[in-house]
């Protein structure tokens, strides 16, 4: 099955069909480039589903995925991002083992169909030639023969005419006989043209011809080849990730299979336990006797002006205690606004921060004195005095932070009851009184308060007796006035602010001074209405306004 004799009188359809072949190639690369930007496309909408679920830095949402579900979707998200690099693979892979080199591929193509057909049409020009040589000795034959007998026929008539003169009669012979010499050389050339033309054609048909063809329908099989080895490339790339997407999927549902109802509900319950003890039952209190009402140890209920107020009565709108100032500003250093048991928790999370700060702190110092060492040995390395300013500033940091630790410990062993309450002095120096002094209060030993959005208070008094007030408070702590801002700030350095009142800065964000550095370190600075906290005070620039405080200040 030969191109070159099955189909030897058709090279035009022969071109075209080589042509219609490479530009099935340019289809097929064009399909798998679009393949590509599809892949890419799905890959960076899934990267981007993937992040923009992903749980913001320092925000509620991550404390959320302390849960074995949220941990379980987490995970979930990060399969999915691998998967989304899956997708990647598979363009990149296409890109290099099929669009690259198809490309190549259909430029040499090109370039040997014109090859080919050039020579092509080379031979058939040349036979076109030899042809029109054949035709063009041909006529001239048949008009020499044409000549030559009518030169013969009109020297037969000149012979036979006795009225002409033998001059005439011999002049007419003598043409008639070139005219047959031609005639005789013309039917020669032809002869030898006819030969030579035969011998070309058979050439051309039988040897150039197929040839050409052959390496024709040679080149249009390998296209057809490279085609279906492309096809089978295309679909190994996809092969080739099937088992990292099944291990993506696998993480999927191993992620899935770890949520765990139990823990969750346990860490709920670390979560929000307070630590209190239910309230004991409600004294009966007798009417009919003459006698002074007092208020039992175990009663929830206050009086106001001689009246009894239910525990859930008044103006409380459904508060356990409508009597307690809700904290809406920084929570107080000492977390004493949380039921004891979250306020053990913070208290212990602080100690463990400020012990690793410390740790990180005496490191260093290690470093800087091994450091001035050197210098000591090897002078030439560097001036050991250089170092004495950082070593005097790391030391008093780690002082710092051990004073502050000491701080954190003494209240976390007063919640778990190691040491006694403290003073009403030392509550004040911490913060924990706020400018209005609660009103003085009989016959309660003891008592502990806590409202539904978490907030704690505790008054405690051994020597006198507390008299509980029942006051209407019409939410009055909740319209309180933000404080006015005293000038603005810009910040030196970034700080994350992960501990509870604190919050976080980009370096070069300008906000709002509320409250100047008081000497322990930490200004309290605004961003917006909703966004306020502490920062330390070391970690930006104030500038204070003129009718405030006065001059600018750089810590």
């Amino acid at each position: 099955m030969s191109w070159g004799t099955e189909l030897w009188d058709q090279f035009d359809n022969l071109e075209k069909h080589t042509q219609w072949g490479i530009d099935i190639l340019e289809k097929y690369i064009k399909f798998v480039k679009e393949r590509t930007e599809i892949e890419l496309s799905y890959a960076k909408q899934l990267r981007n589903l993937s992040k923009k679920y992903q749980p913001k830095k320092n925000s509620k949402e991550e404390e959320e995925y302390r849960y074995t579900a949220c941990k379980a979707f987490l995970s979930t998200l990060n399969e999915m991002n691998d998967y989304a690099g899956q997708h990647e693979v598979v363009s990149e892979n296409l890109t290099s083992q099929i669009i690259a080199g198809l490309a190549r591929y259909v430029q040499e193509v090109k370039q040997e169909r014109k090859s080919h057909f050039h020579d092509g049409r080379k031979a058939q020009q040349h036979i076109e030639t030899c042809w029109k040589q054949l035709e063009s000795s041909k006529r001239r034959f048949e008009r020499d023969c044409k000549e030559a007998d009518r030169a013969q026929q009109y020297f037969e008539k000149m012979d036979a005419d006795i009225n002409v003169t033998k001059a005439d009669v011999e002049k007419a012979r003598q043409q008639a006989q070139v005219r047959h010499q031609m005639a005789e050389d013309s039917k020669a050339d032809y002869s030898s043209n006819l030969q030579k033309f035969n011998l070309e054609q058979r050439e051309y048909y039988h040897t150039h011809i197929p040839n050409i063809f052959k390496k024709i329908q040679e080149m249009e099989e390998r296209r057809i080849v490279r085609l279906g080895e492309s096809m089978k490339t295309y679909a190994e790339v996809d092969r080739q990730v099937i088992p990292i997407i099944g291990k993506c999927l696998d993480g999927i549902v191993k992620a899935a299979e770890s949520i765990d109802q139990n823990t969750d509900s346990q860490l709920v319950i670390e979560a929000y336990k307070s630590g209190f003890e239910p309230p004991g039952d409600i004294e009966f209190e007798d009417y009919t006797q003459p006698m002074k009402r007092t208020v039992s140890e175990n009663s929830l209920s206050n009086s106001r002006e001689g009246k009894a107020e239910p525990k859930f009565g008044g103006k409380s709108k459904g508060k356990l205690w409508p009597f307690i100032k809700k904290n809406k500003g920084a929570a107080p250093e000492d977390f004493s606004n949380l039921p004891p048991e979250q306020r053990r928790k913070k208290l212990q999370q602080k100690v463990d921060e400020l012990n690793k700060e410390i740790q990180k702190e005496m490191d260093q110092r290690e470093a800087i004195t091994k450091m001035k060492d050197v210098y000591l040995k090897n002078p030439q390395m560097g001036d050991p005095a250089s170092l004495d300013h950082k070593l005097t500033e790391v030391s008093q940091n780690i002082e710092k932070l051990r004073l502050e630790a000491q701080k954190f410990e003494a209240w976390l062993a007063e919640v778990e009851g190691r040491l006694p309450a403290r003073s009403e002095q030392a509550r004040r120096q911490s913060g924990l009184y706020d400018a209005q002094t609660a009103p003085t209060v009989n016959n309660c030993a003891q008592a502990r308060e806590s409202s539904p959005d978490g907030s704690y208070t505790e008054e405690q008094s051994q020597e006198s007796e507390v008299k509980v007030l029942a006051t209407d408070f019409d939410d009055e702590f909740d319209d309180e006035e933000p404080l006015p801002a005293i000038g603005t700030c810009k910040a030196l350095y970034t700080f994350d602010g992960q501990n509870e009142g604190t919050i976080s800065v980009v370096e070069g964000e300008t906000l709002y001074v509320i409250e100047e550095d008081k000497g322990d370190g930490w200004t309290r600075i605004r961003r917006n209405e909703d966004e306020e906290g502490y920062v330390p005070t070391s970690y930006v620039e104030v500038y204070l306004d003129k009718n405030a405080k006065g001059a600018k200040t750089y810590i």
